[in-house]
């Protein structure tokens, strides 16, 4: 997985039930909470399971998914951030309905569609790694 760098964005604060989705990029890795004792992946981040209270551990994931929904932003709200850009809620397939939004990149915002396939790259920040999606040919 590459690494880019295309946008300045807000970046998240660091705590200890997100820390590892938002570092995970440096080794490459899309990181997501897992239960210990039911096996559900939980996404956004928390400090425990939301079915059974069950303790949350990270781990990596293929960072292969598709898009399930998306907007094109045409709208200039932060001037560091040329419009056009996605804004899109890729799903992974690790499991159903584990989904999160991200921006598509290394794309022209009118190729993608809904069940494109795609791959996560990451964008470095310091020590945060924000997951963003490109498409992904060998799909």
């Amino acid at each position: 997985m590459e690494s880019t760098d295309l946008t300045q964005r807000m970046l998240p604060t660091l705590t200890p039930e997100n820390r590892a989705f938002w570092t995970g990029g440096a080794e490459g890795k899309l990181l997501i909470l897992r239960c210990t004792s039911c096996g559900r992946f939980v996404h956004p981040p928390q400090a425990s399971c939301p079915d059974d209270g069950g303790e949350l551990v990270p781990e990596a994931v293929s960072g292969r998914g598709t898009v399930f929904t998306f907007t094109v932003n045409r709208h200039p709200y932060n001037p560091a951030v040329p419009p056009p850009y996605v804004v899109a809620i890729v799903e992974l397939p690790e499991q159903e309905g584990l989904r999160f939004m991200t921006n598509m990149v290394n794309c022209d915002p009118e190729a993608v569609a809904i069940d494109m396939p795609v791959r996560v790259v990451f964008e470095e920040h310091g020590e945060i790694f924000v997951p963003v999606f490109e498409p992904d040919e060998r799909s």
